[in-house]
C-alpha cells in the first residue's frame, strides 16, 4: 500500500488558485483555477473519420494535443492533471487499432520525458501496466523515475485503467493486510481506502472534462469523483485547445460547491 502524500488530501477544491491572466482577457481575472483537473480524452476516432482519415491518425493528433494541453495546464496554475488515455475495455478494439496505440504509447512515453523536464512535471501511470509488453513497462518505469523529483505539475496518465479494476486490486491488498494483522478492520476509513488506490496521496479532482459529447464516466475515477464538478463539451479531443480549457474553468467558477451542505442565505 502506498501512503505517500502528494499535496492536499480530502475533498476536491481546497487548493484552488486564482488566475492572474489568460488570453481570453479580463473575464479570467481573479477566477479560481481548479487544483486538479481530470480529462476523458474522447473523440479522436470521430475527429479522424470526419476528415476522411483512419482512426489512428486521430490518435496521433490527440497525442500531440495532450503535449500542448500540459503546457496550458501549467500556465494556468493547475497543479494536478489526470487523463484517461487507455481503458481496460479498450483492448476490445480492432487488433490494428490496438497495435497502433501501443506504437503511439512507446513514442509518447519517450517524448514525455522532454515535456516533464520542460514543465518540471512529475509523471505517474495509473492502472495495471502488467498487461503491456515488457518494453512499454520499462519505458513507464524510466519515465516515472526520471520525473520523480519534479513538483510544479503532477501528471497522471491512466493506461490500462478501469476504476472497478483499481478498486478491486486495492481491496485485495487491503484484505491481505487485514488477514496478516497489519490492518485493523475497525480502523478502516475512507482515507484508508483511498490509500490503497492507484491515486493514493493525490487530491481528488475538482473538475472533470469530457470531450466529444458523451456524458458518462466510462469507468474512470469513480471513487475519486464523488464531489467533482463535471463539464461536457461537443468539441473532440484533437480540437480541444486552451480557449476550451478556459471556458471549462469559467463554467466551474459558476458552480456552487456545497459538498452536501446548505448554503447560508
Amino acid at each position: 500500500m502506498c501512503n505517500c502524500q502528494i499535496g492536499g488530501r480530502g475533498r476536491a477544491g481546497k487548493g484552488s488558485l486564482s488566475v492572474r491572466s489568460a488570453k481570453r482577457g479580463e473575464n479570467m481575472e481573479n477566477m479560481k483555477v481548479p487544483n486538479h483537473i481530470a480529462i476523458i480524452l474522447d473523440g479522436n476516432g470521430r475527429w479522424a473519420k470526419a476528415k476522411g482519415m483512419p482512426r489512428g491518425y486521430g490518435h496521433i493528433k490527440g497525442c500531440a494535443n495532450l503535449e500542448s494541453i500540459c503546457d496550458d495546464i501549467k500556465d494556468l496554475g493547475v497543479k494536478y492533471l489526470t487523463v484517461y488515455a487507455f481503458s481496460t475495455e479498450n483492448w476490445k478494439r480492432s487488433r490494428e487499432e490496438v497495435e497502433g496505440l501501443m506504437k503511439l504509447f512507446r513514442s509518447y512515453l519517450k517524448k514525455c520525458m522532454k515535456s516533464a523536464e520542460k514543465n518540471h512535471m512529475r509523471v505517474k501511470i495509473i492502472g495495471d501496466p502488467t498487461a503491456f509488453d515488457q518494453d512499454i513497462q520499462d519505458k513507464i518505469r524510466k519515465l516515472e523515475e526520471f520525473s520523480k523529483d519534479y513538483d510544479e505539475l503532477y501528471f497522471q496518465i491512466a493506461l490500462n485503467y478501469g476504476s472497478r479494476d483499481e478498486i478491486t486490486r486495492g481491496m485485495r491488498k487491503l484484505a491481505q493486510d487485514v488477514a496478516e494483522g497489519s490492518l485493523n478492520p475497525q480502523e478502516i476509513t475512507e482515507d484508508t481506502i483511498s490509500g490503497y488506490l492507484d491515486t493514493a496521496g493525490v487530491p481528488d479532482p475538482d473538475l472533470l472534462i469530457r470531450t466529444s459529447g458523451e456524458q458518462r464516466l466510462s469507468n474512470f475515477l469513480m471513487w475519486q469523483l464523488a464531489y467533482t464538478e463535471f463539464y461536457f463539451t461537443d468539441v473532440t479531443w484533437p480540437d480541444f485547445h486552451k480557449e476550451d480549457l478556459i471556458r471549462a474553468i469559467e463554467k466551474y467558477n459558476g458552480r456552487d460547491r456545497r459538498y452536501g451542505g446548505v448554503k447560508e442565505e
